[in-house]
């Protein structure tokens, strides 16, 4: 459609996940836009963000360090690992102020369809770290999807027999929901995940 630089600025950011072509040109003219400043910050970060940020040694979560900040802190407890899909699940969950525990991220779910079995992800290192022994509670908090439910499965098999206490976060309806509104599979889980008031 474009020539030059500015079509291949469209291409790159049409490479981004979740973003179309349509968003990718957007994109690409608000920067042609910008000032001269802005775009060398974007630039800058882009820049840095792949020079400085590595995957922590030992709950791969993001870090700019050998270890993320999680894993260096000493009030947190090494008793509870959450296991979560990706670092963005970690900052879902350290929003809400609730967890102590330390995390372990494995890289994605199970997805047959895609390719992705349990070796393309960081199972293995998960049961490493259970086999020192410190772990007294493994909680699954994976999508509450195909994958995820698959993802949170198999390793609850997997860690079975070191008689660990596995659990899986809760899900249901959301707060300020609907009943009519709320699929059979929510509704479903709602139910299991009963609580006495």
């Amino acid at each position: 459609m474009y020539e030059g630089a500015i079509q291949d600025l469209i291409d790159e950011l049409g490479r981004l996940p979740g973003i179309g072509p349509k968003s990718a040109q957007r994109l690409a003219f608000h920067v042609l836009q910008a000032d001269t400043a802005d775009v060398t910050r974007l630039a800058t970060a882009l820049t840095r963000v792949k020079e400085l940020v590595r995957f922590c040694s030992v709950c791969f979560n993001v870090a700019e360090s050998e270890r993320c900040r999680i894993c260096r802190d000493p009030r947190r407890t090494d008793e509870t690992i959450c296991v979560v899909e990706e670092p963005k699940d970690v900052v879902a969950i350290e929003k809400t102020g609730e967890f102590r525990g330390r995390y372990h991220v494995l890289g994605g779910a199970i997805n047959p369809l895609e390719g992705v079995g349990p070796d393309s992800l960081r199972i293995r290192e998960l049961m490493a770290r259970l086999s020192a022994g410190e772990v007294k509670e493994l909680i699954l908090a994976t999508d509450p999807n195909t994958e995820g439910e698959a993802t949170a499965t198999y390793i609850a098999l997997l860690v079975k027999p070191m008689g660990l206490a596995v659990t899986r976060l809760a899900s249901g309806l959301p707060v300020g929901g609907d009943l009519e509104y709320a699929d059979e599979v929510t509704l479903g889980r709602a139910f299991e995940g009963r609580r006495a008031v």
